[in-house]
């Protein structure tokens, strides 16, 4: 991980986060300015509501002003702030979500005897990335999302969408790597059997 020499303040990396644990009121006005706009895109991939992801901002920041202290030097300010907006997002998603969770096993894909899929998926010329790029399908790749359980949609959002690696996904969800790979694979394999049917329509 590469080491910032510069605080956004202009003084050296080192000055600037002594300033934010002493408690300078300027420092965190920096801290602020300078990472507010990055933290906001990431909250809004995870949140619909603006108001919500500006919450999940704010909450960063706080959590961040408390914990200044544990900081490592030898990591970036910006990557340890994104991490931390990660965590509250994902707990603010968690609050909102008021619905029961539909059980996983429905949207998988099921296999006849001879280990053919039963019905076989529609080609998907791309990333589950770039339909959220897409207006038209936009709506109907988030109302999906949000139909998976906490434990996959958690990674799914980590790991396709906000493109961590499978130790940072590790990391942030407090789970192994390899828990990480199965239930990526589950999630990837239940949000296409949600879209099928509007990918068979929009190929029609």
């Amino acid at each position: 991980m590469n080491v910032i020499t510069q605080g956004p303040s202009g003084c050296s990396d080192a000055a600037f986060v002594a300033n934010l644990r002493a408690g300078d009121d300027r420092a965190f006005e920096t801290l602020v300015r300078t990472h507010t706009a990055a933290l906001l895109r990431t909250a809004r991939r995870f949140l619909r509501s603006e108001e919500d992801a500006r919450d999940a901002v704010q909450d960063a920041f706080v959590s961040a002003f408390r914990s200044i202290a544990g900081f490592e030097e030898n990591s970036q300010l910006s990557t340890w702030l994104h991490r931390i907006l990660i965590n509250c997002s994902l707990m603010k998603l968690r609050r909102l979500r008021r619905h029961p969770e539909e059980s996983i096993e429905a949207y998988l894909p099921r296999f006849q005897d001879d280990g053919h899929q039963s019905e076989p998926s529609v080609h998907w010329g791309e990333s589950v990335e770039t339909m959220l790029q897409r207006s038209e399908m936009r709506d109907i790749v988030r109302s999906s999302i949000d139909r998976l359980p906490d434990t996959y949609r958690d990674v799914l959002f980590l790991r396709d969408i906000e493109e961590l690696t499978p130790e940072e996904t590790a990391s942030a969800l407090g789970i192994t790597r390899n828990a990480v790979k199965v239930r990526l694979h589950r999630a990837r394999q239940a949000l296409r059997g949600l879209l099928d049917p509007h990918m068979r329509t929009a190929a029609a």
